[in-house]
């Protein structure tokens, strides 16, 4: 933890065993949530740097999570080929989402936090409801890995990235793909704006695309522009 004005370190949360890949904060910025290749999370009270609980039950590398806005629940995705759901509060998990027939590489919630969407090694990208844990259809159309998503502010549109240089925009309530992008290199990472309209994507080679989502009336209209 570190003071941004300062630059001074506040402390060091340590008790993982092995690689730190994700981290998230509460929205009230009092609890952190690690995930970590030693196949846990943990739960850190920031204030002191005390921690909490271990989320254990994922039989693999841990390599993406996030947390719903209430700051209850913790969404993780492993290499493990499944997502599970956990209670912060007792460090309970209370569903595993399985579906994936490959490693889960990314994961995103919509805004209400009530989906999820998981991006893996198998090519798609699944919508899970999370209070069900049932996969409400897949995303179909790369052909390599996936490996990140993001969701618009408003939840209509997913935006994913993949080995296959190519950027995707989804419909997530039809499953429908809109439009797509070509880079010159595998991409690895992507945002989106508040607005829903601008994307930023990272790529293999150092790149980084700044896009345009514009949406029309129809689908064949729609478009994403560097």
């Amino acid at each position: 933890m570190w003071e941004l004005n300062t630059g001074r370190e506040l402390r060091t949360l340590a008790g993982h065993t092995d690689s730190v890949l994700a981290v998230a904060v509460t929205p009230d910025g009092q609890v952190a949530v690690s995930a970590s290749s030693d196949n846990s999370l943990k739960v850190w009270e920031l204030r002191s740097g005390r921690e909490l609980h271990t989320l254990r039950g994922h039989g693999s590398s841990v390599y993406a999570m996030a947390l719903t806005p209430d700051g209850q629940l913790a969404v993780s995705a492993s290499d493990d080929k499944t997502l599970r759901v956990w209670e912060l509060s007792s460090g309970r998990e209370l569903r595993t989402l399985r579906g994936h027939t490959g490693s889960v590489y990314a994961m995103a919630l919509t805004a209400d936090g009530q989906l999820a969407v998981s991006a893996s090694d198998d090519k798609t990208l699944r919508v899970w409801e999370l209070s069900s844990g049932r996969e409400l259809r897949t995303l179909r159309g790369h052909s390599g890995y996936v490996t990140a998503v993001a969701v618009t502010a408003g939840g209509r549109l997913a935006i994913s990235v993949s080995e296959d240089k190519t950027l995707r925009a989804w419909e997530l309530g039809s499953g429908g793909e809109l439009a797509a992008f070509t880079a010159d290199a595998p991409l690895k990472c992507c945002a989106i704006s508040v607005d829903g309209k601008t994307i930023v994507a990272g790529d293999e080679s150092g790149v980084v695309h700044y896009l345009r989502l514009e949406l029309a009336q129809s689908k064949s209209n729609t478009s994403i522009n560097n």
